[in-house]
């Protein structure tokens, strides 16, 4: 065996052990049972169901083509795929991250294994096609799952493209992208008056404004939801390190702060996928913990934001 697949097989048993022991350890408080697998959510306009954690690709999968850059970003994929995740996030404004993450599912055999989401991000029907197409060619993949018009750049040209696209086979869903609340009036819009299959926006325990509008509003129109920055960009994660976990945090089977903060925000109903970007697989898996086992409802929500108002 070479010392590569040692430490794949390694990784994959403290994956295991990492998942099982939060579902032994959240058991007790849960009675209604834990899966040591993803929870999933399903995509309204289809009806497939998605894990509810995936990875995002900014700045973190943005690497050179050494093994000491690329072998923990292959981890943190093994690590997402053996908890049953799926959602790989990335966009062409990311430096290098879609042909890492191509050549690493290519070199791992897992493209199967991922949902592959990007975006088209640049002006005019034909740069768009040339983009999406060079997206297509790094991934190396002769279909996205998603395709979406990252921060409604020219969106109206874009999506006449996507729709095309979709009824050729090209890409299988469709969406609009933002990161910041200011854009919330322009997606709202967006999603009032077009048909879309997602949504990708920013939402986090201190950042709660999609909450007003566009949460509920996925819901009535049948969108699923992509959530990034669900640490509040990491200055949310930073901030807490030093503070001890509440009591209830226990009740939700939470023993980090990174499980606190990705299931505040998977434990709202219109929430279809949290993709926090990571670089490193023990943080992989600590997200992966927060996907599986007993979900915030809306009374435990209330009482996470009130902590969060009072702190």
């Amino acid at each position: 065996m070479s010392r590569a697949e040692f430490l794949r097989l390694a990784m994959a048993g403290a994956i295991g052990l990492g998942i099982g022991a939060s579902a032994r350890d959240g058991n007790a408080s849960a009675p209604q049972g834990i899966s040591t697998r993803l929870h999933t959510r399903v995509i309204p306009s289809s009806g497939e169901r998605l894990p509810v954690i995936g990875v995002g690709t900014w700045q973190t999968f943005d690497v050179g083509a050494s093994p000491a850059e690329r072998q923990p970003l292959r981890a943190t994929l093994e690590a997402l795929f053996a908890a049953g995740g799926s959602v790989v996030d990335s966009s062409p404004m990311y430096g290098r991250s879609e042909a890492v993450a191509g050549d690493l599912l290519a070199e791992m055999g897992a493209r199967d294994k991922a949902f592959i989401a990007t975006k088209v991000w640049t002006r005019g029907r034909e740069e768009g096609i040339r983009q999406m197409r060079r997206s297509m060619d790094l991934l190396r993949t002769e279909r996205i799952d998603l395709m979406q018009i990252h921060n409604l750049l020219d969106w109206r040209t874009h999506l006449a493209t996507l729709r095309a696209w979709k009824e050729e086979g090209r890409i299988r869903y469709l969406g609009i992208t933002h990161y910041t609340a200011s854009a919330f009036a322009d997606m709202e819009a967006v999603m009032r008056a077009e048909q879309l299959d997602f949504v990708q926006l920013n939402y986090s325990l201190d950042d709660r404004e999609a909450e007003a509008r566009l949460l509920p509003l996925a819901a009535e129109r049948g969108i699923a939801v992509i959530v990034n920055q669900p640490f509040g960009g990491g200055g949310l994660l930073r901030s807490l390190v030093r503070t001890p976990l509440p009591p209830w945090a226990g009740e939700i089977g939470c023993d980090s702060w990174a499980q606190v903060l990705l299931k505040y925000v998977l434990g709202h109903p219109a929430v279809t996928v949290a993709i926090p970007g990571t670089a490193q697989p023990r943080h992989m898996i600590d997200n992966c913990r927060a996907g599986i086992g007993v979900l915030p409802d809306a009374a435990m929500r209330r009482t996470m934001a009130a902590w969060w108002a009072q702190r």
